[in-house]
């Protein structure tokens, strides 16, 4: 009896949500599926990649790993597993040393997530705020107490009088009062998108922020103050914990593609899908691809897409005009992070986190303070000491910037860029004086931030046509035009899996992730 023909699945995208559907699919049915991934670039993880530069690690956006959903916690522990407790970095780097001496196999001791703490920062006027903002002594004495009363007012008048929810400046305004909207989110957010906050849908909001409020920041440090952790229900910025792969995210993403390998999938780098062919109704027939100027032609019973929306769309034959154009209307932002190392910070660490170093204990330092184009601080370091060559006497950090491809800011040269950051550095008194910056790095990154405002209100039309190719699954950030985390984008890839194993013909289980009330990981302006 002849054995059963393969389906080829096309898998466009080696980032998180590509690569979770080939391993899924793979390891629950490799005999059923031939599983090719495409990916234009020449590196694995997309977004959630590690970039190497003179031996220090870049982590493009940052990443905490750290979700609900069970799945994907199992999952990511299957390829890495967990540490136990959290561990000072000076320990940590110790028993590092302990173990090389002692000659174990290298990939048991690199293979591991790192227990990280979470300390993230606002730096307004010079001063540290948490973020969220906490009712601390220290708060009120940054702020001021005629600030914090104003506050405090505008806060109840908020709760008292809810404005309707029809753009994100009246959902923040809803949560957190007129005043501290005003001072934390409104200018961050135009930073970040490019757009005042009252031109951007809500949903944006309904998605990132969801249940972050003064209420919710009051009713945790209650709960913190009587000693009642209970993760499971606390709004994921207000986790304090999360884990964290040794050598950056794409460490976990280089292991996945390994993996898929392993199991017989095939990834193809450099190779751009630049055409799907539909039979101009309900199915996808074929992938055309150019690699090194080469054109080929794959055959697809399955078609799993993260690419953006835009140029899924774009390179379909046969779209009627009115999804054409809400597909070339959809609107992104793009991303730049500045990679400086300097021996010190001029900040103080005024905390009680011990720190390799004793730097600032943050993994971001978000940057509110409008009279400076730089968006955010990431202090490597804190996210994992190896990602520096020399943790214990240098500071490797990134200089977070959010711009649009093709702007003047995108097309300044490698050089006019790091200077302009500098710059900014030094006149927010972080570093000293230009020379104190040893090295440095840009990495420029399209595409990194979906937007909800131009034709984002169309979304749902142009979801219910795709959903109408019966063998065309949407995964991921850009595949869905959704702001999704890391772990949302791999629920979607799981949720696809399970619709191909079971025989399931609707889309709405993969399309519906992200869009419950539970679980989310806010920003006051986003997250990569």
């Amino acid at each position: 009896m002849a054995k059963a023909m393969k389906k080829n699945v096309i898998i466009i995208g080696a980032g998180p949500a590509g690569l979770t559907a080939a391993y899924e699919l793979l390891k629950a049915a490799s005999g059923q599926y031939e599983v090719t991934i495409l990916e234009e670039s020449g590196e694995i993880g997309g977004i959630s990649r590690t970039v190497c530069y003179n031996g220090n690690r870049m982590d493009i956006g940052g990443h905490r790993f750290f979700s609900k959903d069970d799945r994907v916690m199992n999952w990511w522990d299957e390829l890495m597993p967990r540490q136990g407790a959290p561990s000072f970095d000076d320990k940590l780097l110790g028993r590092e040393k302990k173990l090389r001496a002692g000659g174990p196999d290298p990939e048991k001791t690199d293979r591991v997530m790192l227990v990280r703490s979470r300390v993230s920062r606002i730096y307004y006027r010079k001063k540290f705020f948490d973020y969220p903002v906490t009712m601390k002594p220290e708060t009120i004495r940054n702020m001021g107490f005629g600030t914090t009363v104003k506050a405090g007012c505008s806060y109840l008048k908020s709760a008292v009088h809810k404005l309707p929810e029809d753009s994100l400046e009246n959902f923040y305004i809803n949560r957190f009062g007129r005043k501290l909207y005003s001072m934390f989110f409104e200018g961050y957010t135009e930073k970040l998108w490019g757009r005042h906050p009252r031109e951007i849908s809500a949903d944006w909001g309904s998605q990132r922020v969801k249940g972050l409020s003064i209420r919710a920041v009051l009713k945790d440090m209650w709960s913190k103050a009587f000693k009642k952790k209970e993760n499971t229900r606390t709004e994921t910025s207000l986790i304090e914990e999360f884990y964290y792969p040794k050598y950056g995210p794409g460490q976990l993403w280089e292991t996945a593609a390994s993996e898929i390998e392993r199991m017989g999938g095939k990834i193809l780098m450099r190779t751009k899908a630049v055409q799907i062919r539909t039979n101009g109704k309900d199915r996808v027939q074929s992938v055309l691809c150019e690699q090194n100027g080469q054109k080929q032609t794959f055959d697809c019973d399955i078609l799993i897409s993260s690419m953006p929306v835009k140029d899924l769309v774009a390179g379909m034959n046969e779209v009627p005009a009115q999804y054409q154009a809400i597909a070339q209307g959809l609107p992104y932002r793009d991303f730049v992070t500045v990679g400086l190392l300097v021996d010190k910070l001029n900040l103080k660490n005024e905390t009680a986190i011990r720190t390799l170093g004793n730097i600032v204990p943050d993994c971001w330092i978000y940057v509110q303070d409008v009279g400076v184009k730089l968006g955010r601080i990431q202090i490597f370091n804190n996210w994992s000491p190896y990602m520096v060559t020399d943790p214990e006497h240098q500071v490797w950090i990134g200089l977070e910037y959010f711009c649009a491809e093709g702007d003047a800011f995108w097309n300044m040269t490698d050089e006019e860029c790091i200077r302009m950051a500098v710059r900014e550095l030094v006149s927010m008194g972080v570093i000293n004086r230009a020379e104190d910056v040893k090295d440095s790095h840009r990495e420029k990154v399209k595409k990194a931030y979906p937007a909800y405002f131009d034709t984002y209100a169309q979304m749902g039309e142009l979801t219910e046509y795709l959903s109408g190719f019966e063998n065309l699954y949407c995964v991921g950030r850009n595949g869905q035009h959704r702001y999704n985390n890391m772990d949302h984008s791999m629920v979607t890839s799981f949720e696809t899996v399970k619709n191909i194993l079971s025989g399931e013909t609707t889309k709405e289980n993969i399309w519906n992730v992200n869009t419950e009330q539970e679980y989310h990981e806010e920003k006051s302006g986003g997250n990569a």
